[in-house]
């Protein structure tokens, strides 16, 4: 198994380009089951998650063929399975994402429960899936650790949200496209990629209104054609090089390829904290900063403040003047890391699984670390590279399930930093 091995407080500088955003990528496979057609995919990134979503959707009968560095062609051979294989599911979190376009078009579906990491499975229920579906006049059986779900026909339904959930939106917006009827998804979501998946699927036939607001209104059709997705620059990528170039705070950083208006929370964290920043259309730079204040945070679906940019931003908190109060409201066991970051030297106080408090500044020094999970595990390596001597971390393929080949991309920074095989 492979580990990090990072040499830190090296001055960064220079370019660095956001890629293709992993959860815009992930959800464009099982789009896919809804499509008659070929489906051209650009600006993919080649991530562990994604590749898994590949696996899947071959394992279904599907033909995806490489078409360039970053693009590839899905088509379907023979789509006539029902059943998820446990072995995959168990490895990504949004394999759920598959449940429904299977069911809508195949009448059925069979999965275990879908997989992830740390934060993965056993604390993050299906049930709002799970209830969706049956309200669109599926059947459920659960038996032998599997979920059973059955319906000749999925009609549309008036469906509220209990709580906000990126993914269940996703999903039930996919699979009412092909439901009889008009489907109402209350108390959805609204990050930029399920406007970015909503948009695909009206250019290919669907009839999908008010993405990216609290209420989405589907109503179905009787077939989704192929069409072209170019997969929106990841934000998280984004964020997180944003509090890297202000945690290191030792030169300019242009992070390039990118949409600012999708992290307007972190820029207005940014100005409070004191970190000088210019925003392009495109791209952003963050230049050295002369005073960096502590700044609390309380996490919040979009387009509040990611839960996927607080194990970063901790880090920040670190190397600024104060306390800051980093309040978790979105996953119960993100906190898990802070206490790896207090190995390193920093200052952090848990008042509560949710809450931690992190006084700085603090000077950091390497540690041998385990990556517990992916954001945590980004965290880490930003960590070690703003710490003072050497920093290791394992199970990093935690960390390569969202940034493709980070480590030779940081090396173009001037991070310290090498992929080295565990013995």
């Amino acid at each position: 198994m492979a580990k990090f091995i990072i040499n830190g407080r090296k001055p960064l500088s220079g370019e660095i380009e956001v890629l293709g955003a992993k959860n815009a990528a992930l959800k464009i496979f099982p789009a896919a089951l809804l499509t008659n057609g070929v489906i051209r995919v650009s600006n993919l990134s080649q991530l562990e998650d994604c590749l898994k979503a590949e696996e899947l959707l071959e394992f279904l009968g599907y033909e995806i063929s490489k078409k360039g560095e970053r693009t590839i062609e899905i088509k379907e051979k023979r789509f006539s399975r029902v059943d998820l294989p446990e072995s995959i599911m168990n490895k990504f979190r949004a394999s759920i994402m598959f449940v429904g376009p299977v069911l809508v078009k195949r009448g059925e579906v069979k999965f275990p429960h879908p997989g992830g990491c740390v934060i993965g499975a056993s604390v993050r229920p299906i049930d709002m899936f799970l209830e969706g579906f049956k309200k669109m006049g599926a059947a459920l059986k659960i038996s032998d650790n599997h979920y059973y779900l059955k319906a000749k026909k999925l009609k549309g339904a008036d469906i509220f949200f209990p709580k906000v959930s990126v993914t269940a939106t996703e999903s039930l917006m996919m699979t009412a496209v092909l439901a009889e009827g008009e489907t109402i998804l209350k108390n959805s979501a609204m990050e930029p990629e399920i406007v970015a998946l909503a948009d695909y699927l009206n250019k290919s036939g669907a009839k999908i209104k008010g993405a990216g607001t609290p209420t989405i209104i589907i109503k179905g059709v009787k077939k989704i054609n192929g069409g072209e997705y170019e997969i929106i620059p990841d934000r998280i990528e984004a964020g997180t090089f944003a509090m890297l170039a202000a945690a290191s705070n030792s030169g300019d950083i242009h992070i390039k390829n990118c949409r600012p208006e999708h992290l307007e929370s972190l820029w207005a964290l940014f100005d409070r904290v004191g970190i000088n920043y210019v925003l392009y259309k495109n791209s952003f730079v963050i230049k050295r900063s002369k005073k960096l204040l502590s700044c609390d945070i309380t996490t919040h679906e979009y387009p509040g403040f990611a839960t996927d940019l607080q194990p970063p931003y901790t880090v920040l908190m670190t190397q600024t003047k104060g306390s800051s109060l980093i309040h978790e409201t979105i996953y119960d066991r993100r906190l898990l890391y802070a206490d790896m970051l207090t190995q390193m030297g920093a200052n952090i106080v848990m008042a509560d699984p949710h809450r931690a408090v992190v006084n700085g500044p603090t000077r950091l020094k390497g540690k041998k670390l385990i990556s517990p999970d992916l954001r945590a595990g980004i965290a880490l390596v930003m960590a070690g590279l703003i710490a003072e001597g050497k920093t290791e971390i394992d199970n990093i393929y935690q960390i390569d399930r969202g940034y493709e080949k980070i480590d030779e991309r940081l090396k173009k920074l001037g991070a310290d930093i090498k992929r080295v095989e565990s013995s």
